[in-house]
C-alpha cells in the first residue's frame, strides 16, 4: 500500500496579508477591500469623478499619421 507524503512543518495554507489602504495606509478591511473603510472608498471615488486621476491615452495627432 503507498504511504502518503508527510506535509512539511510550518506549510499549509497561508492567508495572505492584507494590504494597506490605497489612501490612508491603514489595514484594508474585508467589507470595504481595497480600502480601510467607506470615506477612504468615498474620497478614491471623488478623485476619480474630478478628474485627479488620468489614465493616460494617445494624442490624436498620432493618430492621423497613419
Amino acid at each position: 500500500m503507498p504511504r502518503e507524503p508527510k506535509k512539511a512543518a510550518g506549510r499549509g495554507k497561508r492567508t495572505p496579508k492584507p494590504k494597506p489602504c490605497p489612501i490612508c495606509g491603514k489595514p484594508a478591511t474585508e467589507a470595504s477591500r481595497p480600502f480601510c473603510s467607506e470615506r477612504c472608498r468615498d474620497v478614491d471615488l471623488n478623485r476619480w469623478l474630478s478628474g485627479s486621476y488620468v489614465v493616460p491615452g494617445r494624442d490624436n495627432a498620432d493618430e492621423d499619421a497613419e
